[in-house]
């Protein structure tokens, strides 16, 4: 194995804390990953990393070492990149991750528009709902929604994710009218269990009045493209994210309802490992994705 591929490695390990996530994020077998420290500590003549059955944790030594190999990786990438940078062009490998329904819907036309502009870059989209650790996936930039929790990452604000309630006009002819948040109480929930868990919905006036209203229905998931399918079929009313509901709401198959009530809004962040040394290629994805979360920027889907 050659050096460059061994420090990598060698972050790797201590990354994910693992030896087998490692090989897989590396493509090698776990047995040459390990083989390879071992003879790096034989060359180094230092132990690098503690070894037990819940995982691998670095020697201070080891902790030493991998700040060192961190800084060595970041200046590789920058001189791999060096050429086509001074041709204001991209390469390598930028792995993204975000939500099911905003990949699908938002994120990957963006993306496409984006290759295109930079053909010698090679993307690894991943759609989860669920948390992904960046550093341990291997993740170059993610675009997450809500408030962003303490911690290390570095982040980039690009706009906001604006949610609306919605029904479908069958569904409104037959029931009572919805004059008001408290109305909900009489009305079928569409509840999306990812945002709306407790059951309760937050509307605020105008007036800056604030109500939360408890809300209960037949139908309760984690996916956005289900509720809006069952709000569509007229089964109840829904809250949507503004870039899932748009076509529904423009073609009419669905109406927007207290309209001078507003829902909570989520900031939308691109989301990176490190606020330090930001690879060249995350750099670029962020100053191309912010000006198209401008005001009713999911008109445009």
């Amino acid at each position: 194995m050659d050096s460059v591929t061994g420090i990598r490695l060698y972050i790797r390990v201590v990354e994910t804390g693992s030896f087998s996530k490692a090989s897989v994020s590396m493509g090698i077998t776990q047995p040459t990953a390990t083989k390879h420290v071992a003879a790096l500590e034989k060359r180094l003549g230092a132990r690098l990393l503690h070894r037990s059955t819940r995982g691998v944790t670095p020697t201070e030594v080891g902790a030493a070492y991998y700040d060192r190999c961190k800084a060595i990786a970041r200046q590789l990438d920058e001189a791999d990149n060096l050429a086509l940078l001074m041709q204001d062009r991209l390469g390598g490998t930028l792995r993204v991750s975000t939500s099911v329904a905003f990949g699908r819907r938002v994120l990957t036309p963006l993306m496409l528009q984006f290759m295109r502009q930079h053909p010698e870059l090679q993307v690894e989209l991943s759609f989860e709902d669920r948390y992904v650790n960046l550093v341990e996936q291997g993740v170059d930039v993610a675009l997450r929604m809500g408030r962003l929790a303490d911690s290390q990452l570095g982040a980039r604000y690009l706009g906001t994710n604006p949610w609306v309630l919605v029904a479908s006009p069958a569904y409104l002819a037959a029931q009572p009218k919805l004059r008001k948040p408290a109305d909900l109480a009489q009305h079928a929930a569409l509840i999306y269990s990812t945002v709306q868990g407790d059951e309760r919905w937050h509307f605020s006036g105008g007036d800056g009045q604030v109500e939360a209203v408890a809300v209960r229905g037949p139908l309760r998931s984690n996916n956005l493209s289900a509720l809006l399918a069952a709000a569509r079929d007229g089964l109840g009313v829904a809250v949507l994210p503004r870039y899932v509901a748009h076509g529904s709401l423009h073609s009419g198959a669905l109406l927007p309802l207290l309209e001078k009530w507003a829902l909570p809004v989520q900031e939308v962040h691109a989301v990176f490992p490190s606020p330090k040394l930001l690879p060249s290629k995350v750099r670029s994805l962020c100053d191309f994705l912010a000006p198209r979360f401008g005001p009713a920027w999911w008109a445009s889907l």
